[in-house]
């Protein structure tokens, strides 16, 4: 073959490799935008999980999500990667392991006058999984540990923490909330109550909400924004073994746990999660309230979500424990209530109603 004609067979082999190249670049950046807008909820999905006789839960078409796409869906799993920085000036706590604990644990029936410890929640559309798993936390710990019933406000640490949280309804850090609660305090619900208690199923509904302005007033005026203010004293993270978490929400109360949510995830209903199919959409923050073993031996984590009730387990969930499933147990933090601001406001109280 004459040199000339080797060199235009070169070039044309070369133009061919490099407009494959360009047609499968092409291909791969649209598949995300497919699969970004289209639906959470599939029904091969429910088939795969269910006809798995080793998967140990079971799965469902939730109507918490039945118009959700998957882009909807990975709004709500706010939980950013923790800077390296935060993560290194917070304290590990960790129990000994001696310690005895029950093999199965409920703090609904521990401490059941604690009434917060029991509520599902619904976060809406806004990705503020971060702040609610910390407060709602915190709210049952000054119930058990102070013993103090208060709903305190998630809207408050959404709109009002700033970029030292992250991002409001587009994700933030758990640790960074914990320490919010010991620098600013945290007002009640019933004083800034969430700004989208309706969820997405009210008309106009759009995708997602801009985080809430940060107002520093209470929607009823007779109550300040200064003396509705509750507090943490400590904020910390746990240490990933198992004892120490259980030892934990058995001495102190419920802790803030954060995970890896796969599409099927979407889809539980019943049993023991474990990821059996699907993509990483994110990560989300719950509330971990107890742990215990099934008859079929297998332990588990049991966790309130913030989905409401039409979601899971009548909002709650178990996960499988001691192997990290979705890494469960290596971000876990919590805090310890204040008595600052309490005393005063439960004098105030006390001279209200003796007047």
């Amino acid at each position: 073959m004459p040199a000339m004609a080797r060199i235009c067979l070169t070039i044309v082999m070369l133009f061919s490799v490099m407009l494959i190249c360009q047609l499968q670049v092409q291909a791969g950046a649209s598949t995300p935008q497919f699969k970004h807008d289209s639906k959470i909820l599939q029904k091969s999905i429910v088939e795969r999980v269910n006809s798995n006789a080793t998967a140990g839960w079971k799965a469902d078409m939730s109507p918490r999500f039945s118009n959700y796409t998957v882009g909807q869906f990975k709004h709500l799993l706010g939980v950013k990667p923790t800077p390296k920085g935060l993560l290194e000036t917070m304290p590990v706590r960790s129990h000994p392991q001696h310690l005895k604990l029950p093999s199965n644990f409920d703090a609904r029936t521990a401490w059941p006058q604690c009434a917060t410890i029991g509520r599902i929640l619904d976060q809406g559309h806004c990705g503020s999984c971060w702040a609610f798993g910390a407060v709602e936390s915190l709210s049952d710990r000054f119930c058990i540990q102070l013993g103090i019933n208060v709903s305190l406000s998630v809207n408050d640490l959404l709109a009002c923490c700033g970029f030292l949280c992250g991002d409001g309804c587009d994700g933030g850090y758990p640790i960074a909330a914990w320490r919010y609660f010991v620098h600013h305090g945290v007002v009640t619900d019933e004083c800034d109550p969430y700004f989208d208690n309706s969820g997405c199923s009210h008309p106009g509904c759009e995708p997602a909400y801009p985080t809430p302005k940060c107002i520093r007033k209470c929607v009823k005026e007779n109550l300040l924004w200064r003396n509705s203010k509750h507090y943490g004293v400590k904020a910390y993270r746990i240490s990933s073994d198992p004892h120490s978490i259980m030892a934990e929400v058995y001495a102190k109360g419920p802790v803030e746990v954060a995970f890896t949510v796969y599409e099927d995830f979407a889809h539980y209903k019943s049993g023991v999660y474990k990821h059996t199919t699907g993509d990483v959409m994110g990560g989300h923050a719950v509330k971990l309230i107890g742990w215990g073993t099934t008859d079929d031996g297998e332990d588990y984590w049991l966790l309130a979500n913030q989905w409401n009730r039409g979601w899971g387990d009548n909002g709650y969930f178990k996960i499988r424990r001691g192997t990290n499933e979705c890494g469960i147990e290596q971000d876990v933090v919590a805090g310890t209530p204040s008595t600052r601001n309490v005393i005063k406001q439960i004098s105030e109280e006390y001279l209200d109603a003796s007047m």
